[in-house]
């Protein structure tokens, strides 16, 4: 990818110093990314994973509520670009009990990620409380798995992971956590903090090599039964191919205290002659 100016670059891409976080404001409703923020299949992106928390943070920030986020969907329109990007923020169906915002990134005037947040009103529902999902072992009854051995990106670098000794391509149990903020000097908001991560799921347990075939997600869709505690987030994940270029990554999320909710990533899968340009 062609870098026109440094507003195009991570912040450390050109050897400077930076924050141990993944972005710096450097504007009420701007940033800049930093390499911590890197995505694994291009050095001049961002990983979806950060980006995508950072558009649900500035939700929570800049629109406080006592309502629950139920689910938050994010559709990729292109390249997430590195360097200078701006959040924007609407909300699209206000209401006392149940509410609909609408936020987006922006890089100059190219939107990288459209999301949409359901937030619902809390209700008392204790007592009829209940799910299918199977608990996680803890992440110290885990194996130590090191993801760049797959993977590149200062991303990948930024996480710590524990992987279930019977995890196999495609199928598998894991934990992850990472010790970097969102924004440097900032606190995560709860959510976000824990949305931060979510995105990995379609790395843990790869079906084939992303050396030899490419399965990007366009999308992240998560699902949400309670508000996630920060900290290590735990899946059980599964990853289907279909024949005709069509994939999934689907996961059971989990925090320390057990199954929180879903996450869905929609993969465009392509080998050989429909390796996109670079990947040849």
């Amino acid at each position: 990818m062609r870098m026109a100016d440094s507003t195009n670059l991570h912040l450390g891409q050109a050897g400077e110093a930076y924050p141990d976080a993944f972005y710096v404001r450097v504007g009420e409703h701007q940033f800049v990314s930093t390499l911590h923020s890197q995505g694994a299949w291009q050095p001049g992106e961002q990983h979806l994973a950060p980006a995508s928390a950072l558009v649900l943070a500035e939700i929570e920030r800049r629109l406080p509520s006592d309502k629950l986020v139920s689910r938050v969907s994010f559709d990729v329109l292109g390249v997430i670009h590195s360097g200078e990007i701006m959040i924007d923020v609407t909300v699209v169906r206000p209401g006392r009990s149940i509410e609909l915002i609408e936020a987006s990134m922006r890089h100059g005037d190219r939107t990288s990620i459209l999301a949409r947040i359901w937030r619902l009103a809390s209700t008392d529902t204790e007592h009829v409380r209940g799910t299918e999902w199977t608990p996680l072992p803890p992440p110290d009854a885990m194996l130590t798995k090191t993801l760049s051995s797959e993977w590149s990106g200062g991303f990948i670098d930024s996480l710590d992971v524990r992987q279930d000794i019977e995890a196999r391509p495609g199928r598998g149990r894991s934990w992850v956590r990472t010790r970097y903020p969102l924004v440097a000097g900032e606190t995560d908001p709860p959510v976000a903090a824990f949305v931060k991560l979510a995105d990995t799921a379609n790395g843990l347990v790869v079906r084939e090599r992303p050396s030899r075939v490419f399965f990007a997600n366009v999308d992240l869709t998560v699902h949400f039964i309670r508000q996630p505690e920060p900290g290590w987030v735990g899946f059980d994940t599964r990853v289907n191919f279909g024949p005709s270029g069509l994939g999934e990554t689907i996961s059971v999320l989990s925090d320390i205290h057990g199954p929180v909710g879903t996450a869905a990533q929609s993969l465009t899968v392509r080998v050989g002659e429909n390796l996109p340009d670079g990947r040849k």
